[in-house]
């Protein structure tokens, strides 16, 4: 039975792998679910992982990677499927963590090292990476694709190699978001970009041990690839601290218009910007600052369009993602002033996807709680509020206590401000022996309306049914202070009374929480004549010739305390 369930799930992890080539991923994602349902292995996850990558959720692939990395450790396919995830989360620390331990275990996988390299450029900053050379203005580009096995067939469709053509005459690499492009800029580099964009075939075999992942190299070779490697990222390093007289032309101008921009001379600022920005129009903070300036002036239109041409040349230019997550708040925090709210949201939590800070997350919550209000009141409606408390009366009055309920409950959100509507739900909710909700709408009419006496007497009767007396007696004076003269509340309050008087136990509790008595029975001597009392009832007659001790046992007499037989 085992075997046959092993054999099923490998059939559908074909089915899935066929499904990922063709993009068709949540065909892929529930193959492969159904396949882990009879067989978990690393490689299914790890499918998987790379499924939830190409469907975009990235937490879903870190998931499914750390439980590939479970099973099998030593499999260095696991550990770039987590590394991949976490770069896409922006998670990189821990993603150049992952990337180091798959190294631990293949020193020399390309595919480890290209995804080392990108956690690590993040980490540095612009500082530490420059925009890729475009490779597609190669004059011989297009043969090198016509010629490599993995571009090929790609060369073969007349539409793309149309595309390839293109980016070749304007240089643009802007919108590389085809799966195919990515493998064609890999060639072109000499670099496995499969991985880092979640692009990468699905595993076939778990079996397969770790070192076929990459092929084996010569140790000369090896040592050659990590030299290429280390200085490259120091001649990129090199070019990022060296700049042009254009570049440094366009900081000194930049520098003018924050000064001026402090003066609150927008205009000079302005000015200045774009000047910054002809010289250096591969800097997106430039454009930062000038939308900073349409920001103060309350032109939020301008302020937003220029965000949104800040953050494509950032992401051009490879951009520190500090400024781009700055360039989408300052975007949210523009339709926050124009009051669209929802697009207001969308962009700060673009923001927040790039860097989080506290004062973003803070103004989201703000924003949320504001649209969630404003929601409340759109709803707001008294005219409708009165035709739910007209239906809610009706059914009340039939003994139709569920619908009135209903109908109660629609008329306060119709109407939250009215006391009146609260006092009724609570009416409804006594005859459905809920009294802990209806105590609970009575405070809240109470709370609405202070003086609104029918919220005091539901209460009280509320208390009565609970045979809480002593409660009830106060919810009735507090509606006799509002009017003396209200007969519902003299009648209960009286009627109160006459329950605690008949009810001994009630009258002894309430004698106990008196303080004289209390200080009677707290006294030693007492307790002694109290206890030689009880076990000579004669002896009554030569404590009583005692004033003091006459007037204590008549207070316990009256208090119910005690009793002469």
């Amino acid at each position: 039975m085992a075997e046959a369930a092993k054999k099923q799930a490998e059939e559908l992890k074909n089915e899935g792998n066929k499904a990922l080539a063709e993009s068709k991923y949540d065909e892929a994602l529930r193959l492969y679910t159904e396949a882990l349902s009879l067989d978990t292995s690393a490689v299914l996850y790890s499918n998987r992982s790379a499924a939830y990558s190409k469907a975009g959720n990235h937490l879903k692939a870190l998931e499914d990677a750390e439980k590939a990395i479970e099973l099998k450790p030593d499999w260095v396919k696991g550990w770039s499927r987590k590394g991949t995830a976490l770069c896409y989360l922006k998670r990189y620390e821990e993603a150049k963590i992952a990337f180091e331990e798959g190294l631990k275990i293949e020193p020399d996988n390309e595919q480890m090292l290209s995804g080392l390299d990108e956690a690590e450029s993040h980490l540095t900053g612009p500082g530490g990476s420059q925009p890729l050379r475009n490779p597609f203005q190669d004059p011989n580009a297009v043969s090198k694709l016509e010629n490599h096995p993995k571009t090929a067939q790609f060369m073969k469709d007349p539409m793309f190699r149309t595309k390839i053509l293109m980016m070749q005459q304007s240089g643009s690499m802007q919108n590389i978001n085809d799966p195919r492009l990515i493998q064609c800029l890999g060639v072109l580099l000499n670099m496995d970009f499969s991985m880092m964009d979640g692009k990468d075939l699905p595993d076939d075999d778990d079996d397969m041990p770790p070192t076929t992942a990459s092929k084996p190299q010569s140790p000369s070779r090896n040592e050659g690839a990590k030299k290429a490697y280390t200085s490259d990222h120091k001649q990129t390093n090199s070019k990022a601290d060296s700049m042009s007289n254009e570049q440094k032309q366009a900081v000194a101008a930049k520098e003018k218009g924050n000064n001026a921009y402090k003066a609150k001379n927008f205009e000079e600022a302005l000015k200045f910007y774009d000047e910054a920005i002809a010289l250096d129009p591969s800097d997106m903070t430039y454009l930062n600052n000038k939308a900073a300036v349409y920001f103060e002036q309350s032109d939020y239109d301008q302020c937003i369009a220029t965000c949104e041409k800040a953050v494509d040349v950032g992401r051009e230019n490879r951009a520190d993602y500090k400024i781009i997550a700055k360039a989408l708040g300052r975007c949210g925090k523009a339709y926050q002033q124009k009051g669209d709210d929802f697009n207001a949201i969308k962009y700060l939590n673009k923001s927040l996807s790039e860097h989080r800070t506290p004062d973003i997350a803070k103004l989201i919550n703000e924003i949320e709680k504001q649209m969630k209000e404003k929601e409340r009141l759109a709803y707001v409606d008294p005219e409708k509020s009165l035709q739910e408390k007209t239906l809610g009366n009706q059914f009340f009055q039939e003994g139709k206590y569920p619908e009135a309920l209903k109908h109660y409950t629609e008329a306060i959100k119709r109407n939250p401000d009215d006391a009146k509507i609260y006092s009724n739900r609570a009416a409804c909710y006594t005859k459905l022996l809920e009294f802990t909700l209806a105590l609970k709408d009575c405070d809240e009419c109470i709370k609405l309306d202070p003086k609104f006496i029918k919220g005091y007497l539901r209460k009280a009767t509320i208390y009565t049914a609970m045979k809480e007396s002593e409660k009830a007696k106060h919810s009735y004076q507090k509606a006799l202070e509002i009017d003396p003269n209200c007969t519902e509340a003299q009648e209960g309050y009286r009627s109160t009374l006459i329950q605690e008087n008949s009810d001994p136990e009630a009258v002894r509790k309430r004698a106990m929480e008196n303080p004289e008595i209390q200080q009677i029975l707290g006294d030693p001597a007492m307790r002694l004549i109290l206890e030689q009392m009880q076990r000579d009832p004669n002896a009554l007659k030569d404590h009583l010739k005692n004033p003091d001790i006459a007037s204590k046992i008549e207070k316990l007499l009256e208090a119910g305390i005690i009793a002469i037989r």
